[in-house]
């Protein structure tokens, strides 16, 4: 990387000048060579610059997943706009918030996505900060060809961007309140891709990706955009929502446009993996092509994994990774997967267990996880407080606390703000949970904390269960004795209440504040 000049987005046309015949994407209806993606992406950088877009302003992208996406927000970061990839799943009234928030001149919307997107701007606009949305870019994938595939020429050559110019933002995914409009730089994507995507994963050319994270997501971002395109492999994209059905039919390459081509590499996260273990049509070993499987979003109950390879004979790569620094940095690895922990530190990336009283703890002893490393995004826009809290100097703290063991590998405990003490004793979340899944008739559950009738702190916990499974309290019984046989006696919940759904964010992680409130 230059040290003086980087674009990220003519770097990665760069490392694929060879290539231009070479499927990068297929989707729902269509696909796009390496060579289209770079002409595409160019005379989108050329058309925004036409229409009044400056360096640096925000382009709004909201859009589902499909060969348009990469070719917008690598059309943004060639001309040194600022692409801002937002949820498609949100509904008018937080997309109102991130237009104020993020203040876009321009925004690229998926045609099924402008009822919802109009009414969002429509309230932006009576909002304290008034928009300039001034130019509207329609995809429709019906068309046959990219959504900006206009007369006019490609820019010819990239904006002089740093590698710490701002690049993009993404906004935090919310499992803990309102979203946070994060900063990433250029060289950001380009730090992620080396120490994880190529040193750890060693994604390769020949290999088909298929993330069911979406590319508005940080993990999405890398699995479906930047990973492969830095080694020129194919990625499948899908706008449907990741359901069991949905992600089998790819894995087995069914779908008429897939044509038999069939994902090597999954990436997932861990409440889809189990959702399609209890899927009665899961597809045998013989039908899919996987060599290997990534999980992020959440930990990875030992349990699911375990399974998981039993049944395909192909290892669940769990790591952990945030929006703040872009992808994982703590992983288990290809050659060296221990289900049930995180792994060790990625190489590059520093990591520290602190106590309360910010000194480091002892192996054994749970601490918050505090990560240094290139990929960490500048700040919280126009949150100072947040970000003063979050980016202290050259430490990012996670959020996160992790139990080392003498070996150095990590193992997790919870949320920061979800944990909690019984009798004085820390209770995870997640060990409770990790536990709870592990009966035969539980699919899903989220712990607490609750206040007894005594004013005293007890567990709750909150369970969906497997498909022919009946809510008892003969079940309600079983479970918390369950519980008892397996951790001690102050984790077990008190209560246990049978939900049909747990809130989740649109990347799986479960939104515990909205079940405490």
């Amino acid at each position: 990387m230059n040290a003086t000049l980087f674009n990220f987005a003519e770097h990665i046309f760069a490392l694929n000048k060879n290539r231009a015949s070479k499927l990068a994407f297929i989707d729902d209806t269509r696909t796009l060579t390496y060579g289209e993606l770079e002409l595409q992406a160019r005379r989108t950088a050329a058309s925004l610059i036409e229409l009044g877009l400056r360096r640096e302003e925000r382009v709004f992208v909201l859009m589902h997943d499909n060969v348009d996406w990469p070719v917008a927000f690598l059309g943004c970061m060639y001309a040194g706009i600022v692409p801002v990839a937002v949820n498609t799943l949100l509904p008018a009234d937080d997309l109102a918030y991130m237009l104020a928030h993020s203040r876009s001149r321009a925004a690229i919307v998926s045609e099924a996505l402008l009822p919802t997107f109009n009414e969002a701007l429509a309230k932006s606009q009576n909002s304290e900060v008034r928009h300039e949305i001034q130019h509207t870019l329609i995809s429709k994938p019906a068309l046959a060809q990219a959504f900006l595939d206009m007369a006019c020429e490609p820019m010819a050559s990239p904006a002089p961007t740093h590698p710490d110019d701002i690049g993009f933002w993404l906004y935090s995914s919310g499992s803990t309140g309102k979203p946070k409009g994060t900063v990433h730089t250029h060289a950001n994507p380009h730090h992620t891709v080396d120490l994880f995507g190529k040193a750890v994963l060693g994604i390769q050319e020949s290999d088909v990706l298929f993330s069911a994270a979406k590319l508005f997501f940080a993990y999405g971002l890398g699995n479906g955009l930047s990973f492969p395109l830095s080694v020129g492999a194919t990625v499948i994209l899908s706008a449907e929502r990741p359901t069991p059905d949905a992600v089998f039919k790819r894995w087995t390459g069914v779908t008429p446009i897939l044509a038999g081509l069939k994902p090597t590499i999954f990436f997932g996260a861990p409440t889809g993996f189990a959702g399609m273990l209890a899927a009665p049509n899961l597809p045998a070993k013989s039908e899919v092509a996987l060599r290997m499987c990534s999980s992020a979003g959440e930990a990875l109950p030992r349990d699911i994994g375990e399974r998981f390879t039993k049944h395909f004979g192909v290892q669940i790569v769990d790591g952990i990774g945030s929006t703040e620094m872009l992808h994982v940095y703590l992983s288990n690895r290809p050659d060296d997967v221990r289900y049930g922990t995180t792994g060790k530190a990625v190489a590059g990336y520093e990591l520290s267990l602190r106590g309360d009283d910010g000194l480091e703890v002892a192996d054994g002893e749970v601490g918050d996880l505090y990560i240094n490393g290139p990929s960490a995004a500048l700040m919280y826009w126009t949150r100072r407080d947040k970000s003063a809290e979050t980016f202290q100097g050259a430490w990012l703290k996670s959020g996160d606390k992790y139990v080392r063991d003498a070996d150095g590998y990590y193992t997790y405990s919870g949320r920061s703000d979800d944990m909690f003490k019984v009798s004085g004793q820390y209770v995870s979340p997640f060990e409770v949970e990790s536990t709870l899944m592990q009966h035969r008739a539980v699919l899903e559950a989220a712990v607490v904390a609750v206040l007894d009738e005594n004013e005293l702190t007890r567990a709750k916990a909150y369970v969906v269960l497997k498909a022919g499974q009946t809510p008892s309290d003969a079940l309600n019984t079983e479970l918390q004795a369950f519980v008892k046989s397996k951790l001690a006696p102050h984790k077990y919940p008190r209560q246990l209440e049978f939900i049909a759904e747990l809130p989740k964010t649109a990347t799986g992680k479960i939104q515990r504040f909205k079940l405490r409130s």
